[in-house]
């Protein structure tokens, strides 16, 4: 697949990035087909002859009157923004201004050098639209946004910047969302800009996106929201973050389940440049053993016996199987409990009732800051799932067993307040993992204390006064 830098030189239309059937689009085609009384509002003096002027030249012959008026054209746009308030009419200013933009990039330009020139803000007349009550303008204002921000020689200022993507993933979450595509494809041109990506993680970006795909969602909007995760990661430092928001086993969910070939094309580029971009080789082991957790190994295998006319998709396949299939030779019973721990997805795997990994594993837990316990420790107090909680609690139970200041530790936590809570769960399961867990709290050292009631027991004097056995003739 092209390098994110190619892309944002290529025409939208070559990448795919909106279905052709988006609300926005359909009412746009309606729109253009209106024609607007501009002599009416010259008339009642809302407008004055020279914008009357420059508007009625747009709209007749809009390409000539900009190549040699453009400082006209975009005052005159502007001040009808500012003048005008009925929807029908900002509408039509609105196409009029996108399809001036999409038809040749560099005007957005005659944007910035004008805002400059009378020293006023270009993104303000267009932010404040995005108040409206009508969805058509907001949205538009929203895509126009976009282009101005993607397309000229200056970026968003930082305080528009965090307004307006606040904004976009707003948009994303409301409830049947009509536009949901027009957003989406706003954030997938703003995304291809670095300086854009940490503003949007900054405002909880990655995790809207991630919700929203765990929801049900269209096979479009899932392209689009995906394209919005892999044009993130082309930065290794976002690279290296991602599946710290549970990426890997969302997006190995919807490829197991994706019958579209271009969503399946844009997952499996996500996955390779969550190997290829981070520069720390252990982030991507991580990476390959989160894959290798979430049963993206068996999806390859069964996509490397499709056809598919894309190219990249064998490429990827062929280049993840190897990755995946050497990091599975690699792979130590503690990465394994590591990365099913880091996928919030607890299973009675066999590592979890090993008592030579506790053993052998058991102080780990307390690297990087007790970065695994606390996840113990967070799976316990969130999840509604009955396996995962009653894993946990075993887990719990096995770290105190095992580790001696586990108890200390697990209290400092507030990981015992929370077994004890366990205690009245409505599941069965639940309720009997949660109680070996506070028997092995209770007890400061669970396997000491077994083995000094063995050397009691070993010591008891038999009936009649004899020695114990030894086991010796």
């Amino acid at each position: 697949m092209a390098d994110v830098k190619e892309l944002i030189n290529l025409p939208d239309e070559n990448i795919d990035m909106i279905a052709a059937t988006s609300v926005l689009q359909q009412q746009a085609a309606d729109i253009r087909t209106k024609t607007i009384n501009w002599a009416s509002y010259m008339q009642s003096q809302m407008i004055s002859q020279e914008d009357y002027n420059a508007i009625s030249a747009l709209d007749t012959a809009k390409a000539a009157y900009l190549q040699k008026n453009s400082t006209q054209a975009v005052k005159t746009l502007l001040n009808l923004l500012a003048h005008v308030s009925k929807d029908q009419t900002i509408q039509y200013i609105l196409v009029l201004i996108d399809d001036l933009l999409q038809e040749e990039r560099s005007r957005v330009d005659f944007f910035h050098d004008y805002a400059k020139q009378h020293k006023e803000c270009v993104w303000g007349p267009f932010l404040n639209l995005l108040n409206r009550q009508d969805g058509f303008i907001v949205n538009m204002s929203s895509r126009i946004l976009a282009k101005l921000a993607c397309w000229g020689r200056e970026l968003m200022p930082k305080s528009d910047l965090n307004f307006y993507l606040q904004f976009l993933k707003d948009q994303l979450t409301v409830n049947a969302n009509e536009y949901i595509q027009s957003v989406a494809r706003c954030l997938q041109m703003m995304l291809r800009i670095d300086e854009y990506r940490f503003a949007f993680v900054s405002v909880d970006g990655i995790s809207t996106l991630i919700s929203i795909l765990s929801s049900r969602v269209n096979f479009q909007v899932q392209y689009q929201l995906v394209f919005c995760l892999w044009v993130l990661t082309f930065n290794p430092l976002l690279a290296t973050k991602m599946n710290k928001f549970s990426v890997i086993p969302i997006l190995a969910d919807i490829l197991s389940d994706s019958a579209k070939e271009k969503v399946t094309r844009i997952i499996l580029a996500v996955f390779r440049n969550l190997i290829e971009k981070p520069t720390d080789p252990q982030v991507a082991k991580e990476h390959c053993i989160a894959m290798v957790q979430c049963k993206v190994l068996k999806q390859l295998s069964i996509l490397e016996q499709r056809r598919f006319d894309d190219e990249d998709i064998s490429a990827d396949v062929e280049f993840l199987t190897e990755k995946l299939q050497n990091s599975v030779q690699d792979l130590s019973s503690f990465d394994e409990y590591a990365t099913e721990l880091r996928s919030a997805r607890l299973e009675w795997s066999p590592v979890h009732k090993s008592a030579k990994f506790w053993r052998e594993n058991a102080h780990r837990l307390n690297e990087k800051n007790y970065e695994l316990l606390r996840i113990l420790v967070h799976l316990l107090e969130t999840s509604k799932d009955h396996i995962i909680l009653s894993v946990a609690c075993f887990d719990i139970g096995e770290y105190v067993r095992h580790y001696p200041r586990g108890k200390h530790v697990l209290e400092q936590l507030g990981g015992k307040q929370i077994v004890m809570q366990l205690l009245a769960h409505d599941d069965p399961n639940v309720r009997y993992e949660a109680l070996l867990a506070v028997q092995k709290l209770m007890v400061h050292n669970w396997e000491y204390l077994g083995k000094q009631l063995e050397k009691e027991n070993e010591n008891q004097p038999q009936k009649g006064g004899s020695a114990p056995i030894s086991g010796k003739a």
